[in-house]
């Protein structure tokens, strides 16, 4: 945890004063937190299991992977996407939804697996998992399938499944025939957590350049150089982000409010906050430096150890 703004009288003052998700531990012990609100003999042991082999796949130490070399997609978006996760399912009970307690788990292990399919096998030496950054979302059901095999039922694992096609932005989720309304509602979750995690995060430009090498590798068309990603990038919240959030995903990330304001005492949306000052500060440097590339990059430098 980070320790609460004193100048805000104890309460946090933005959207990293509360768990940072570089910190797994932090992450993990905050969704355990949020489930055992509602769920007061909620047992951890499959989600902290499973959140160890994700770790540790990750980080090379999971037989038969290498490490994960996708420099945007690492484990810290991946505890970011889990922490959005956990905010919006809480969020969403405190308000009134009644989900059960296999139903929160199973959107949360769906948030862990969500971009594991972007890590190579240790035979697989040629370039980056970034070139299976489309279609990666299967391969990533694919290992969920094979590592909690055992631990729980087929059918609750297609159901997370179902969750975890809900982050692909080519696919309409109307389109995908969950067996439930509440495994609806985690996978509307977890496409809304996706998209909010990466776009609130307080480094999301500098991680922009990094996201447009992953983008090179896979080919993906529509972005020439970093610079046009940067400026397309406004454009893709509004035309891409929030049309999904608002149209597609059933507009679950107000839930986020509902979070902070039962979690922490606080009326305020974070995440809605934190994404507006970053395409704020965006359109500032956009303004001023125009096509000069060297202005635009020197504008980016509030985090030199990213890049």
């Amino acid at each position: 945890m980070i320790a609460p703004n004193a100048a805000t009288g104890g309460k946090p003052a933005k959207l990293y004063d509360m768990v940072d998700p570089a910190d797994g531990e932090c992450v993990l012990r905050e969704a355990e937190e949020c489930l055992r609100e509602f769920f007061p003999a909620s047992d951890p042991a499959l989600l902290r299991r499973a959140f160890a082999d994700v770790q540790s796949l990750f980080h090379g130490q999971y037989p038969g992977y290498r490490a994960s070399n996708t420099k945007y997609h690492d484990f810290e978006h991946t505890c970011s996407v889990v922490l959005a996760q956990a905010r919006l399912i809480h969020g969403a009970m405190s308000e009134g939804w009644r989900f059960s307690e296999l139903d929160a788990v199973k959107g949360l292990l769906a948030s862990l697996y969500h971009d594991v399919g972007l890590i190579q096998a240790e035979d697989d030496i040629l370039g980056t998992g970034a070139k299976y950054t489309v279609g990666h979302e299967e391969r990533s059901i694919q290992f969920m399938r094979q590592n909690l095999n055992g631990s729980l039922p087929a059918d609750d694992i297609e159901d997370m499944a179902d969750c975890i096609r809900c982050t692909i932005l080519a696919m309409p989720p109307a389109r995908i025939a969950f067996r439930s309304e509440p495994m609806q509602m985690m996978g509307w979750f977890l496409g809304s957590a996706d998209l909010l995690a990466q776009i609130a995060d307080r480094y999301y430009l500098e991680k922009l350049l990094l996201l447009f090498e992953e983008f090179k590798e896979a080919r993906l068309p529509g972005y020439d150089t970093p610079y046009d990603l940067l400026v397309k990038t406004r454009n893709f919240y509004q035309d891409v982000a929030r049309k999904r959030l608002d149209n597609d995903l059933g507009r679950v990330d107000r839930y986020m409010r509902a979070y902070f304001n039962h979690r922490f005492g606080v009326d305020r949306d974070f995440y809605t906050e934190a994404i507006h000052r970053n395409l704020d500060y965006l359109d500032t440097i956009v303004g001023q430096c125009r096509d000069d590339i060297a202005c635009f990059m020197q504008g980016l430098r509030r985090s030199e150890a990213l890049l």
